[in-house]
């Protein structure tokens, strides 16, 4: 799986990455990366993890010298500055969807995730085949809307099919103790997901025993 087919991704984060802001985006790499899982250049995620930093960086996060994500900014200037149909794009990305979803159906150029959080069921089109994701597999992915389809982004995170009971069975938990808080989740499956390709050692199904770490 590769970026999306969204032609105005990069040229927001272009403009949510100046170079006058360059210590707020290192302050946001660090705090990203602490909670997400620090990557190094050896590891294989690296590309997606940085992309993943990124999009949240640009969609997500209340940018200090804008008081607002760099996306909703950017959409408001369009609105001012740039013709109805670039603005309407920039609209899309302040609607990125980001979580943990399980794959439910695979079918020709549509895959079909349900979010573990919140129970809704989202078709995402995938024109090529996706190696390795099969029914009941869990992911975090940031999915984009454009041209009235939704997309995937370069930041995903297949988890091993291995842990995928795990998972689920560990954000229902969540769900009945009332501490469903989704994003630190994701963070703590991310972490876990640079453990096991880093400790092949240890069983996958040990590493997302989240039974040693109860919330």
């Amino acid at each position: 799986m590769s970026a999306a087919p969204h032609p105005f991704l990069e040229e927001l984060i272009a403009f949510a990455t100046p170079e006058e802001t360059k210590a707020d985006l290192l302050a946001a790499r660090a705090a990203w990366f602490e909670k997400h899982g620090e990557v190094f250049d050896e590891d294989r995620q690296l590309e997606q993890r940085m992309a993943g930093f990124l999009e949240h960086y640009a969609c997500d996060r209340v940018a200090p010298h804008f008081g607002k994500t760099p996306a909703r900014q950017r959409y408001e200037q369009a609105l001012r500055e740039d013709v109805p149909e670039r603005a309407a794009a920039f609209r899309s990305l302040t609607e990125t969807i980001h979580g943990i979803f399980e794959v439910r159906r695979i079918a020709h150029g549509e895959v079909r995730l349900r979010g573990l959080f919140s129970g809704i069921t989202w078709d995402v089109t995938e024109r090529r085949q996706i190696v390795g994701l099969a029914v009941g597999n869990v992911l975090e992915a940031r999915l984009l809307p454009f041209g009235g389809h939704l997309h995937f982004s370069a930041s995903y995170c297949f988890h091993p099919h291995e842990a995928a009971a795990q998972i689920k069975a560990e954000a229902k938990r969540r769900l009945k103790a009332g501490v469903a808080e989704e994003a630190a989740f994701v963070h703590d499956c991310a972490q876990r997901s640079l453990k096991v390709e880093r400790y092949r050692q240890i069983a996958v199904e040990k590493i997302y025993d989240f039974a040693a770490r109860k919330i």
